[in-house]
């Protein structure tokens, strides 16, 4: 029988906002996490000349692998292999590829809830079966190796999130460690999910291979690199699964686009330019946080990194998606339900992404100050 998965309602959310927009109306787009800036300068310059000499085709490109290694050396100390790179069409298909070329229909993958809408339902559409460990802001929303060592049987594996959607919290370096060595000590085959690295406002991000360098990782160029359109990212799989994971690439999905790896190698000869992204997120943050408390949001997850604030509005409404969809037609801003990263308690939250300009979020606190009071009245 074919799974049923739940949509993705942020996306209804931002059809609906498109169809206004075409009406005439002002709309502000804190729906989605991605990033308003452009592409690196020196990638898209490094495109045009591509697209003048080359005709291109299917292409791994070996210079980018052995970039990304160099990369990881650089920013993590991890040495690894640059044949370990799986060169993907973004990171949806790396969870794909980490989960099918890996685990088998059935088994048990933990992930903390709230967690990100595709974990679950990737998980459902390849027939496994996703255990979901509910994690509070007493713990910042963030899976622990105390919650994963409760869950009996085992799990399978497990894929966790630093910074984390829908939430931008970290799991510090010792609650890391602590994870994998749960993990090992019951089986635990780990998957970390890294996409948001790079984005971090407190304290940089540690990747999971410092203490599982058997652990599968996921991550792409659409946000630190600013080029989600380019559809471009990888998977680091463990040496002696190099093999049986490309050949699921091959076959699944052949390979990534070959303009957006010349691109992507061009991409990292801009880190300043991208590093100055992060100080515009990093205003965003401050005006958001410093106005949330005048809207009566109290309860939020203070992000450490990515570009997300998950903030609890259950004072206000128990039905996160008709509130999402009355804050955009009455203001224009859009935002995630909470259902979408939490099937259980989020229908009391509400995700709102800061990767816009500081223009516009100072836009946003201006137009949400008087409906917030006006829903507080309400209540």
């Amino acid at each position: 029988m074919n799974a049923q998965l739940e949509p993705f309602h942020a996306i209804a959310i931002s059809k609906l906002a498109h169809a206004l927009k075409a009406q005439g109306r002002s709309i502000i787009h804190m729906e989605f996490g991605q990033p308003s800036t452009a592409a690196p300068k020196t990638a898209i310059a490094r495109a045009h000349a591509v697209l003048d000499a080359e005709s291109m085709g299917y292409w791994e490109s070996a210079p980018l692998k052995e970039r990304l290694a160099r990369f990881y050396q650089e920013r993590y100390g991890v040495q690894v292999e640059a044949d370990r790179f799986i060169l993907t069409c973004g990171a949806s298909p790396a969870l794909v590829l980490a989960l099918s070329a890996m685990f088998a229909p059935g088994d048990r993958i933990a992930m903390a809830r709230p967690g990100y809408v595709a974990y679950r339902n990737t998980l459902k559409a390849l027939h496994m079966t996703p255990v979901e460990i509910a994690c509070g802001a007493e713990v910042g929303f963030q899976l622990t190796a105390a919650a994963l060592a409760a869950v009996e049987p085992a799990p399978h594996g497990v894929i966790i999130a630093s910074p984390a959607n829908p939430t931008g919290t970290l799991i510090k370096a010792e609650e890391l460690q602590a994870i994998a060595e749960v993990c090992r000590a019951r089986g635990i085959r780990i998957i970390s999910d890294e996409i948001y690295h790079g984005l971090s406002y407190v304290e940089p991000a540690q990747t999971i291979l410092a203490y599982a360098p058997q652990a599968q990782v996921v991550s792409s160029f659409s946000k630190y690199f600013s080029m989600a359109g380019w559809r471009l990212g990888w998977l680091l799989a463990p040496q002696d699964h190099v093999e049986r994971a490309q050949a699921y690439c091959g076959n699944l999905f052949l390979t990534a686009p070959s303009l957006s790896q010349h691109a992507g190698l061009a991409a990292f000869d801009a880190l300043a330019e991208l590093d100055a992204h992060i100080d515009v997120y990093r205003e965003n943050r401050r005006l958001l946080l410093a106005a949330l408390p005048a809207l009566g949001l109290t309860t939020v997850a203070p992000p450490d990194g990515a570009f997300y604030i998950y903030a609890s509005i259950a004072h206000l409404t128990d039905d996160s998606l008709t509130f999402c969809k009355r804050l955009l037609e009455d203001t224009g801003i859009a935002s995630a339900p909470g259902i979408d990263f939490d099937p259980v308690d989020g229908k009391h939250f509400i995700r709102f992404s800061f990767a816009v300009s500081t223009a516009e979020i100072a836009e946003a606190i201006r137009r949400m100050t008087p409906w917030f009071a006006a829903q507080a009245a309400k209540a």
